[in-house]
């Protein structure tokens, strides 16, 4: 096969310039690298033929966590927001939490795109094409079934480069699931910042935003009668009076403060986790208030975010007061308050664009490393990311959309965009995925129930989201009260949970029903995913 790469820019003084190249072996790593002076990227693409048969499946990796990323043949198509009217798009901003403001959506049978990485998958046998690094801009991989291409795009619009630049720098490999991955992360020299399973308890899905002082001192002694030391109780959404409001806790509902409660948890022998969305304000908060200079402006208004809470927008990372205000706030919670753990969510807020200067995606990672310097060595789940620029930042990684308290959601919310909730979809990212747990860093894929109460999962639902969970994570928590359990839900609890700490061998057997295939004290075993 030939790769056929397309360097387009114009320089300083306004001259064209153009590079082109191929390259004929397409195996391991390939590098397209061109030395330019002073151009303004406008166009930077590879082609490539790919020949993909009716039984084979296609995976494209989506742009941010919780984007539905499932396995698709030659003839489907992805659909993003098309179709919806444009008034509840602009209303509630759902052009905004995805990639759907920067990527064209043709909604054209035998048309995928995706970021990062893809995979051609034929029973068991993979063929892997992935990015090497991101920085110069997102890989983003369109297939065209009908003419049987491949096309790669850079995405670094107006960058202005002076040196050495990075067309494309790919990675391509072919075998078993673990040894595509392997293979992939050996060539990126990287590994997890830890192997350590974490098990435990978060406070979101069952009592959401209506959490208080009392609330979480009563999940926390039911969490002492089934979690064990070092286990992970986690304090979700609604500590803060509005969201990017962080230097203090809403005093109505913690009128003792975030310090005790961290005491507390840690005289259960737990590690104590926030959650916090740092890149982000919304409009009801005293920093959008306040601080409108704060804000990303994009033609001199800011940057909507979406319509959670009372709709949200993007801090600007280029501000050092910004910078700074972050900063005392990561002191605060760890140096301060005490806590072990922060899930950081909402990440993709720190670049929905690039500038002159850096891509959207090298915007993303300058963001991640900035998380990581004021976080330390302090554990980092991180959520609502753009996937690959988490790679070697996060410690925990959502790899799914939030999990809904029915099996799919509402029926009028399957038609917004491919980021939305839902368990199904979530147990689907769940497999996809499994490829970056334990190289990548440790996956999330959300919490799972056991509790009949403010549930509609069936009970077969539950042992499917709870043994997907167990057996493709690295971070296992519920957000049941465990002081309601019956004694039946406490043994299953101890025998997912036994699972979830020492199966080994894990693998997929992939199929239209994939069946996880492990062992247990020595003893092979296996789950269909039915």
């Amino acid at each position: 096969m030939t790769l056929t790469w397309h360097v387009n820019g114009i320089s300083s003084s306004g001259d064209r310039f153009t590079k082109d190249g191929m390259i004929e072996t397409l195996q391991g790593a390939v590098h397209a690298v061109v030395d330019v002076e002073n151009i303004s990227m406008t166009d930077v693409r590879a082609e490539m033929p790919l020949t993909c048969d009716e039984d084979e499946r296609i995976f494209m990796n989506g742009y941010q966590t919780w984007t539905y990323s499932p396995e698709y043949s030659r003839h489907s198509s992805i659909r993003g927001i098309n179709g919806l009217p444009e008034r509840i798009v602009r209303q509630f901003s759902l052009d905004r939490y995805g990639d759907y403001h920067f990527v064209p959506y043709l909604n054209r049978s035998g048309i995928l795109h995706g970021f990062s990485y893809m995979t051609i998958r034929k029973g068991d046998h993979f063929r892997l094409i992935a990015s090497l690094d991101e920085e110069p801009g997102y890989t983003i991989f369109t297939y065209d079934a009908k003419l049987n291409f491949l096309y790669i795009k850079r995405d670094c619009m107006d960058v202005r480069v002076n040196g050495e630049f990075h067309a494309f720098d790919l990675f391509f490999a072919e075998g078993t699931e673990d040894e595509v991955y392997d293979a992939w992360f050996s060539a990126m020299d990287m590994r997890p910042r830890t192997k350590k399973k974490l098990c435990g308890y978060s406070s979101w899905y069952n009592r959401y935003q209506n959490i208080d002082e009392q609330a979480i001192m009563q999940d926390l002694a039911g969490c002492r009668t089934i979690l064990k030391e070092g286990d992970l109780f986690q304090i979700d959404d609604g500590w803060e009076t509005f969201i990017g409001d962080w230097l203090d806790c809403d005093r109505m509902k913690f009128p003792s403060g975030m310090k005790q409660a961290v005491d507390k948890i840690h005289e259960c022998g737990m590690k104590a986790g926030l959650w916090l969305a740092p890149f982000v304000a919304e409009e009801k908060s005293s920093l959008y208030r306040e601080h409108p200079d704060w804000l990303l402006k994009i033609n001199g208004k800011p940057w909507k975010l979406g319509c959670n809470w009372s709709g949200f927008y993007a801090l600007d990372i280029d501000n050092p007061e910004v910078l700074d205000y972050l900063k005392r706030t990561f002191e605060q919670v760890f140096d301060e308050w005490g806590f072990d753990l922060v899930k950081l969510d909402f990440l993709y807020g720190a670049a929905p664009f690039g500038t002159t200067e850096e891509s959207r995606a090298g915007r993303m990672i300058r963001a991640w490393k900035m998380l990581r310097e004021w976080c330390g060595d302090h554990l980092i789940l991180g959520c609502g990311t753009p996937v690959m620029p988490a790679f070697g930042y996060a410690d925990y990684c959502r790899i799914s959309c939030d999990v809904s308290l029915d099996w799919n959601d509402k029926p009028y919310m399957r038609i917004i965009h491919r980021e939305r909730v839902s368990t199904k979809q979530a147990i689907v990212n769940t497999v996809n995925r499994f490829g970056l747990n334990g190289r990548a860093h440790l996956n999330d894929p959300d919490v799972f129930f056991l509790r009949t109460e403010n549930c509609k999962l069936t009970k077969q639902q539950k042992h499917t989201l709870a043994m997907t969970s167990a057996l493709l994570s690295g971070i296992w928590l519920t957000s049941d009260d465990p002081s309601s359990y019956t004694e039946e839900m406490k043994k299953s609890y101890r025998i997912y949970r036994s699972i979830a700490e020492h199966a080994e061998h894990i693998r997929i057997h992939h199929g239209d029903e994939p069946v996880i295939l492990y062992e247990l004290d020595g003893k092979p075993s296996s789950f269909r995913i039915g």
